[in-house]
């Protein structure tokens, strides 16, 4: 019958405990009120009790601070630190000891020892020590591998290591909206409006110490979020910048495209990289996160071949009385096209002018301004509709209607402008 050989005991010991700050104390108050059989005891023994605040002894705040009981919590962005302490538990002299730490995720394995040089020896009592950090950056379990070998006198090389598993929590709720606004026409190119959500999904506030954009070479961006106040930059949310659990905050930024891209490309087109979000807190005592989204894209509006955009167009007009706009052609598309221009009345808007216009050759990334006038023969809120080009090398049409929209009235009511 084999019987297995004892374990053998190891020289030395390995101690693993995690580096965080201690917490404010926090006591549970009990109170009465004076016609009670207790009257003032028990706020006198709050007053009396060191650990409560002077003149606000009720509040379950304390002024002291107490060490964690647990590992606690870590969250994306942090820096988990750890002590390692390797302590000489015999009696004789231990040689050629090489401690290593290693971070285990779900997708790679860090070496955090600060130093891989073997220490030459180390005597009974003594201890090896050392303290490694790492910002976490990805989600999900975590296992810290602390590893130990040594010789002992007799010339015995030795071994063991030892696992610490813990979880790395999300701590903030980020989403993102992208919103088309046409700007000054007189360019091709739009700008873009970000609105970045982001929300504590913690269990203590956060301070937002910086929350910005890093937009990619494409576009220069500009922050829309503060106000001025007495000739001064004050923030959208206030002084205080802490953000409570659960609670979400909405961060606005326009990004305009580059000059020379701009120009380079006409309309930019298709899928492209905004930038990203840099956000940084402090929670606690003081302890710091820093989380970077991955790059932001967005997918720029289709506008088919040919744009046609308002340049200039009234807010309100006469009944039956000529108005006009001042219309913006763009050839969004590769080619050189021949352009026709068709107007088809509608019920209530009428086109002036001439119908079958030739518009001439426009080439790719170019654009052309036409003045146009129209009149309207309904009162209200008039949809601005039926503009057709045609591109006589395709024999292709294209159709505009609800171009823009107008308010008719009454050419006996006077407008204010």
């Amino acid at each position: 019958m084999e019987v297995n050989p004892p374990k053998q005991e190891h020289l030395l010991a390995l101690k693993v405990m995690r580096l965080t700050k201690p917490t404010l104390f926090t006591n549970i108050p009990v109170t009465c009120e004076e016609k009670d059989l207790p009257g003032d005891l028990f706020n006198q023994l709050m007053r009396d009790d060191p650990s409560t605040v002077n003149g606000a002894e009720i509040l379950m705040l304390g002024e002291m601070l107490t060490l964690p009981q647990n590992f606690g919590n870590i969250f994306l962005g942090e820096t988990f630190s750890s002590y390692i302490s390797v302590h000489n538990d015999s009696n004789q002299v231990v040689k050629d000891i090489l401690v290593k730490a290693d971070l285990q995720t779900s997708s790679q394995r860090l070496n955090l020892s600060a130093s891989n040089a073997a220490v030459a020896e180390l005597k009974p009592d003594c201890c090896i020590d050392d303290v490694i950090h790492h910002e976490v950056k990805e989600i999900g379990t975590h296992i810290l591998v602390c590893a130990v070998s040594y010789t002992t006198q007799g010339g015995e090389k030795m071994y063991f290591r030892k696992f610490f598993k813990f979880q790395v929590l999300k701590p903030l709720d980020v989403k993102t909206k992208f919103y088309n606004a046409e700007s000054d026409l007189s360019s091709v190119t739009d700008e873009v409006f970000l609105e970045a959500q982001i929300q504590n999904i913690t269990t203590s506030p956060m301070f937002m110490e910086k929350v910005s954009l890093e937009p990619s070479i494409m576009y220069n961006v500009a922050e829309l979020n503060s106000v001025s106040q007495a000739g001064e930059s004050v923030t959208t949310f206030g002084s205080r910048a802490y953000l409570q659990p659960m609670d979400t905050r909405q961060y606005l930024y326009c990004l305009k495209p580059k000059k020379e891209f701009a120009e380079k490309a006409g309309i930019i087109k298709g899928v492209t990289v905004i930038g990203k979000l840099d956000i940084v807190w402090k929670t606690n005592l003081g302890e710091r996160g820093r989380l970077q989204t991955s790059q932001l894209q967005r997918m720029a509006p289709g506008y088919g071949d040919v744009r046609l955009s308002l340049e200039a167009i009234p807010d309100t007009v006469n009944l039956e009385e000529p108005f006009h706009i001042t219309c913006k052609i763009t050839n969004c598309s590769e080619r050189t096209m021949d352009l026709v221009l068709e107007m088809c009345n509608t019920n209530s808007i009428h086109w002036c002018g001439i119908s079958g216009r030739q518009l001439g050759k426009l080439h790719p990334s170019s654009s052309l301004c036409l003045a146009l006038t129209l009149l309207s023969s309904v009162q209200g809120l008039q949809s601005v509709s039926g503009l057709r080009l045609t591109d006589t090398f395709l024999k292709r049409t294209y159709e505009y209607d609800d171009i823009a929209q107008v308010c008719v009235v009454s050419s006996a009511i006077k407008v204010e402008s």
